[in-house]
């Protein structure tokens, strides 16, 4: 073994083929150590890896060794969120099957996992695109189908009528189909859902316990779900019948201008049906996505039915009745009431179609007739609003719910945005929906052991549309009840009905069900979650919901999934523009050597399409997995983002060979380094405590700080024994390096299965410390003094001190403070 340079190359290959062979990482659910679940988000196999990727696991990967030090055992897996759009889109751009190219993808990704050295169980992988995880996942939709959690309706989808299919809310761009470009349209479709309103209120309160999370996240979730008071109330239409509106605002009811109704309410369908005019609205307003943001951020379109109400206070009030693209059927009662002076959306609506905007709320009574300019949404108190008029928002609330409760036309009422979670698409790409449909028997589900429902290998995606529609035999079966021909669900799930459960099955991996229940309690929640924080929402909730859902009907014991999160920051790097457009950084720098003109951008999130990408295999080939590892912990705060630098690089590999070098090439002396000893027991407490508090950046500091001092430090039995510790200290984060310093050092075994150094607190408390000194309250020196010292002795030290004594001459002061251990003042 060569002790010049540490030759990462080598080093890195020959550590991780004897973890390997030693199978370091495999957890034992059986052990009888405490367990820990780490788990960073299982990435989507999108062909490699980038340095998000490296960043994200590095920090998963150096809190799972550190557990491992400390004696837990531990579960570390990893795996692949395997189905979704990008591997149609590939079979249809590349004429390759979406199981071939996703297979392949994953062979690659794992092999650079791989090379970074991650302490991961491998015998645990998953990848959700095969049968033996998504038939069970099949499993746990009919248990919950049977629990009357599932439920199958008409819902309005983004449909692309030139590719013929359902498109996802992502695909949807500027209102037009990602592919075709053409103008999308909403229809209704018979779509599965899953009851997550039922959860409601237990998600919004399960929120409260969940205090290792990010406090950002919570308060995310806690508006998606969106609980808000208000009022549901009837307006009477004089020729019989009535519009049903739900608001959280009943103290403007005298701010009302118009009656809003979705283009799929009952009055508008009826209209629909008798006008042609009335018709062709409504096909124009469907035109674009479904989305809360595309509906918002569209052009407001209104159509005036002709139609009155009359107002619940003012009986010879009348207001018009509209078709409006933004009233959305499926939340609240897909009607609105619409107040112009204190909401955006209907301030424009009513600008556009010249409709009244009437002040109702000021911030004084004062302000009543002060002019709107757009629309204010703040509380205040009632102007206009007759019987209202001064009471506060709160309370004009309460007072109209009162009234409307007395008079039978309205009561209080909770809504939520939250909605029911639509899992059906039309893809080929993922997990059947496990349902047979019969003309006789309806929707029937797929007996238990004719499980897994597996997708066809054989399909064409030459035609638009679902290739499972026009399978030739696929979709044709028997009635399970019956014995009749009948049709098999050809819809696929949602892929977060994927990842709302790996982490469970990866807890616990019978063959014969989803987990097991003891097995999967004893590992569960995952003590630290690791991710990015645009899964906030939509991924955190439903893995909520699933937890839940599964605890509710008996088959878990657990409800909240995650016990810790953290949300780490985005890898980021200046980007290069040319004449044609981005440039990588390797094309940048070739050009300005070629005399080119190049344009420095702004520095931005890695991403294929503005080229600014970093490659990790390059990286690791020229400086190796423990610097790239170091370099990802080292510069910036987990949870902010880190800008790449190729300086930022070549320090961390810098100071893998500083290390190197003091692991061989270590004096052997007699003798004690008091101060030593005493920095490196700060050292082992503070990197320990900074990886626990996932503060990666500071246990990096410490590092550097505790090397730089046994650099300095005198040949000595305790230079020689801190060199032994700093490597047991490096190891979770540059655990190629430690193993190798381990072996230069002479020490037996790996690295891996040392336990973490011990501490001594006592060490942690400075001998001396610095006390001011003040003449008549104002800081004139400072001097190092030894802890606890006397009173009398703090005071002749303090007059001593040249500055002081100048001030003070020949003379005695009036009056001398001591405040032990911190300061003197001296009173002339």
């Amino acid at each position: 073994m060569s002790t010049d340079r540490f030759d990462p190359a080598a080093s890195d290959c020959r550590w991780q083929e004897r973890w390997s062979q030693a199978d370091c990482f495999r957890a034992d659910s059986a052990s009888n150590k405490p367990k820990s679940y780490v788990l960073e988000m299982f990435p989507y196999p999108s062909g490699r890896i980038h340095m998000g990727h490296v960043r994200n696991y590095t920090m998963g990967d150096v809190l799972a060794r550190f557990r491992r030090a400390q004696g837990f055992e531990v579960l570390h897996p990893m795996g692949w969120d395997a189905f979704g759009m990008p591997a149609e889109n590939a079979a249809m751009e590349k004429k390759v099957h979406p199981g071939d190219w996703t297979r392949q993808n994953i062979a690659t990704m794992r092999t650079q996992l791989k090379r970074l050295g991650f302490a991961l169980d491998w015998s645990r992988e998953l990848a959700t695109c095969e049968s033996d995880y998504y038939g069970h996942e099949q499993a746990l939709f009919l248990d919950l189908l049977e629990a009357g959690l599932v439920f199958r309706r008409e819902s309005e989808v983004n449909w692309d009528p030139v590719d013929m299919t359902v498109l996802a809310n992502e695909q949807v761009i500027d209102g037009r189909g990602w592919r075709s470009g053409a103008l999308v349209e909403r229809r209704k479709l018979n779509q599965w859902f899953l009851k997550i309103t039922d959860f409601a209120d237990e998600l919004l309160e399960g929120l409260e316990t969940l205090d290792q999370w990010p406090d950002k996240v919570r308060l995310m979730q806690e508006n998606w779900i969106g609980k808000s008071r208000g009022m549901q109330f009837r307006f009477k239409r004089p020729e019989g019948g009535e519009i049903e509106v739900f608001t959280t605002r009943p103290d403007t009811i005298f701010g009302a201008s118009f009656v809003a109704i979705s283009p799929d309410h009952p009055i508008a369908a009826a209209l629909a049906a008798e006008r042609q005019d009335v018709a062709d609205f409504i096909t124009r307003a469907k035109q674009g996505g479904t989305t809360a943001a595309e509906i918002e951020t569209a052009e407001k379109l209104g159509f005036d039915t002709g139609l009155k109400v009359t107002h619940p206070l003012d009986p010879d009030w009348s207001l018009p009745v509209w078709i409006a693209n933004f009233v959305l059927m499926d939340y609240g009662t897909g009607a609105l009431f619409g107040v112009p002076g204190h909401d955006a959306r209907d301030f424009e609506f009513a600008t556009k179609y010249d409709l009244p905007i009437t002040r109702v709320v000021a911030a004084t009574a004062e302000d009543a007739g002060a002019p709107l300019e757009a629309a204010e949404t703040i509380a205040g108190v009632a102007v206009n609003s007759r019987f209202l008029d001064g009471m506060t928002t709160d309370d004009a609330k309460a007072e109209v719910i009162r009234r409307a409760e007395a008079g039978g036309w309205g009561k209080g009422t909770t809504q939520y945005r939250l909605r029911d979670w639509g899992v059906s698409r039309q893809r080929y790409w993922g997990t059947p929906i496990p349902i047979i449909h019969c003309e006789g028997c309806g929707a029937v589900p797929v007996p238990k052991d004719q499980l897994p429902v597996v997708l066809p290998e054989d399909v064409s995606f030459d035609i638009p549309g679902n290739p499972l529609d026009r399978h030739p035999t696929w979709n044709r079966v028997d009635c399970p009840r019956c014995g009749r021909p009948a049709r098999r669900e050809t819809d696929t799930l949602d892929t977060f009905v994927d990842s709302s459960w790996y982490f469970i099955r990866f807890a616990s991996q019978p063959e014969a069900k989803p987990f097991d229940r003891a097995e999967a309690e004893a590992w569960l929640p995952v003590g630290q979650y690791i991710g990015g924080v645009e899964h906030a929402i939509l991924h955190l909730l439903y893995a909520r919901f699933w937890t839940r859902a599964l605890e509710r009907i008996g088959k878990l014991g657990v409800k909240e999934p995650f016990k810790g999160l953290f949300t780490q920051g985005m890898v980021t790097h200046e980007t290069y523009r040319g004449p044609d457009g981005w440039l990588s950084p390797e094309e940048a720098a070739s050009a300005r050597e070629a005399g080119l003109p190049v344009e420095n951008g702004r520095v931005e999130k890695m991403s294929k399409s503005k080229k600014n990408v970093v490659d990790p295999d390059s990286i690791i080939a020229r400086y190796g997995a423990d610097a790239v590892r170091w370099f990802m912990l080292s510069d910036s705060p987990p949870e902010r983002d880190l800008e790449w630098s190729i300086g930022g690089i070549e320090g961390a590999a810098r100071f893998v060979q500083r290390v190197w070098r003091l692991a061989t090439a270590p004096v052997v002396s007699e003798g004690s380094d008091g101060a030593l000893v005493r920095k490196l027991h700060r050292a082992v407490a503070g990197v320990g405590s900074a990886i626990e508090g996932l503060q990666f950046n500071k246990a990096v500091a410490a590092l550097y700080e505790l090397t730089s001092a046994i650099e300095k430090a005198s040949p000595s039995a305790d230079r020689s024994n801190a060199i032994r510790i700093l490597v047991l200290l490096v190891a979770p984060m540059a655990p190629h390096l430690a193993e190798e310093a381990w072996a230069a050092l002479g020490e037996q075994g790996m690295v891996v299965d040392q336990p973490w150094p011990a501490h001594d607190p006592a060490l942690l408390v400075d001998d001396e410390v610095t006390i001011a000194v003040q003449v008549n309250g104002k800081l004139k020196a400072t001097l190092m003094a030894p802890r606890g010292a006397a009173r009398e002795d703090l005071q002749a030290m303090a007059l001593a001190a040249d500055k002081v004594a100048a001030l003070v001459g020949s003379g005695a002061p009036r009056k001398v403070i001591v405040v032990p251990d911190r300061l003197v003042n001296i009173v002339l």
